[in-house]
């Protein structure tokens, strides 16, 4: 009898749904909170009277941080970092992949095995800092670009890419015809490759867009900040508040709308992403099949 129910496809396919939706609810329901707890009361969201819904609509702490000019300095900076950083990553790592899945490539066991090293070992903090100092990179815009802008675990997906995707046959084909390796990558690989390519623009935009290491350690022009940072410092002074400050209105309503600014300074900086990752999810899907794959 059990066996037969567990052979039910309809029972099997209920159980899953019920399965996957609770997954969605523990998934989701942390995005909702936020989302709900900054347009609420801030005295509301500190007794944790804020479950389903928002209690006591109010948009102080968006009106703190929206008026602050440093927001959207800080958006211009990442979209200028991300883009940038996005583009030079994709023209070292798209070129790089295609290169190292050619079985014509001496050395290339070897190559990879050194790439593979840095994942595991690299130089550490201080002799990066030295490096990135002595090439006269410290408060600059290009750190940000540069740093960040090529992985290794990216560049196996896309020469797993290539090696599971381009068959060899394609390549002699365009060899015969008179085509140059050079002509034949422009021509007929970029053109193969705009999966790879998304997947790819996609990885390094997210990881840019995120980042706040790199700036806080190479930046001290609070004008080349990034959003993250820029944010970060907004949330420490509503939570930090100096009650020795000079007008003590401004004391008492940071006091009031701390909890608010934590939650709008958490939408604030997810917004775009939130937006666009429904348009983009299956490029993540593929990404990860792409590189579970054994080459």
């Amino acid at each position: 009898m059990i066996k037969h129910f567990l052979n039910n496809d309809k029972v099997f396919d209920t159980i899953v749904n019920i399965f996957v939706f609770c997954i969605l609810v523990f998934t989701l329901y942390p995005i909702y909170f936020v989302l709900i707890a900054s347009f609420s009361d801030p005295a509301m969201v500190a007794n944790g009277d804020i479950i389903l819904y928002p209690k006591g609509i109010n948009v102080e702490g968006f009106s703190y941080i929206l008026k602050d000019i440093r927001i959207w300095r800080g958006y211009y900076n990442t979209f200028m970092y991300t883009f940038f950083g996005t583009l030079l990553a994709l023209l070292i790592t798209i070129p790089a992949g295609y290169a190292l899945s050619r079985k014509d490539l001496k050395g290339k066991k070897i190559i990879m095995l050194f790439m593979v090293i840095t994942m595991y070992f690299n130089g550490g903090l201080i002799p990066t800092y030295l490096v990135v100092k002595s090439l006269g990179l410290i408060d600059t815009p290009y750190v940000l670009i540069i740093l960040g802008s090529f992985s290794v675990f990216n560049l196996i997906i896309t020469r797993t890419y290539y090696i599971s995707t381009l068959p060899l046959e394609l390549q002699e084909a365009a060899e015969i015809d008179g085509c140059t390796i050079p002509k034949y990558f422009m021509v007929v690989v970029v053109p193969l490759s705009k999966p790879i390519i998304a997947i790819m623009a996609l990885y390094y935009a997210v990881s840019h867009w995120n980042s706040f290491f790199n700036a806080l350690i190479y930046v001290n022009n609070i004008r080349l900040y990034p959003l993250q940072l820029i944010l970060r410092d907004i949330l420490i002074t509503g939570q930090t508040v100096d009650v020795t400050t000079t007008d003590p209105e401004v004391v008492e309503r940071l006091k009031r709308i701390a909890q608010t600014i934590k939650y709008g300074v958490i939408i604030v900086s997810s917004l775009p992403v939130l937006v666009m990752y429904p348009f983009v999810q299956k490029y993540f899907v593929k990404g990860v099949m792409i590189g579970s794959l054994k080459q």
